[in-house]
């Protein structure tokens, strides 16, 4: 079982200014509006799950949530100048993508029983495209193994083109709105069918955030939102 989660000294010392630089940095290039604060537990662990279109999804969230929280992306981010001194400052979590990670996968199910937050994009990478991919199932792993709530998120305006954009002074705007917090129905069976289950409740995590979405967003969790003025 994985330990209590400890933070880098140097990390609780860079996180707040870096958050705040982030924080000043979107006002200035862009229009920012963010909805659905009161969905924010105010304690205790979970998952944020939002939809990966750029690079821009996970610091403009990280800037604007109310506290901090860890954050898990692809390991190849690292490699990458800038982007990679940035991850290492924030005290971010690689994600080897397309194979088993145990490391990483005891290093988030210990951020999540240390009763952190955590923020991961259940796409498992951009897709340089509005319209949203299927989810991989480890979102709904890590909620089944450590038993807490995710808070679906939906990111609108975080297009590859927003920095251009804005450089021209376009001021685009960008918005997080924030859903209300969700516990998935257990998983059950083994084999086959345990995969199926984990799967079927990551499809429920994404239909959620493309319920927060603009259609043109939603991808291939369309056909699972219901814009009728009837719907609940």
């Amino acid at each position: 079982m994985a330990g209590l989660y400890q933070l880098p000294w140097y990390v609780r010392i860079v996180r707040p200014p870096l958050r705040a630089f982030f924080r000043g940095v979107f006002h200035i290039l862009s229009h920012v509006k963010v909805s659905g604060l009161e969905n924010v537990p105010k304690k205790g662990a979970y998952i944020v799950a939002i939809n990966h279109v750029s690079l821009f999804e996970a610091p403009f969230v990280t800037a604007f949530w109310p506290a901090a929280f860890e954050v898990a992306g692809a390991a190849d981010v690292w490699d990458r100048p800038g982007q990679g001194l940035l991850a290492r400052l924030y005290g971010g979590i690689r994600i080897h993508r397309g194979q088993y990670d145990r490391q990483m996968i005891d290093i988030t199910l210990s951020v999540l029983r240390s009763g952190r937050p955590l923020l991961l994009a259940p796409e498992g990478g951009r897709s340089h495209q509005t319209g949203m991919r299927r989810a991989k199932p480890g979102v709904a792993y890590l909620m089944d193994k450590a038993g807490v709530p995710v808070v679906p998120v939906g990111v609108v305006g975080s297009t590859d083109d927003f920095f251009e954009r804005a450089l021209r002074a376009e001021r685009p705007v960008i918005e997080m709105r924030i859903g209300q917090p969700m516990v998935l129905p257990p998983v059950t069976g083994r084999g086959k069918d345990r995969r199926q289950a984990r799967q079927r409740n990551a499809d429920l995590v994404m239909a959620r955030i493309a319920a927060l979405l603009p259609p043109e967003y939603r991808g291939v969790y369309a056909d699972f939102v219901d814009d009728s003025p009837q719907a609940v």
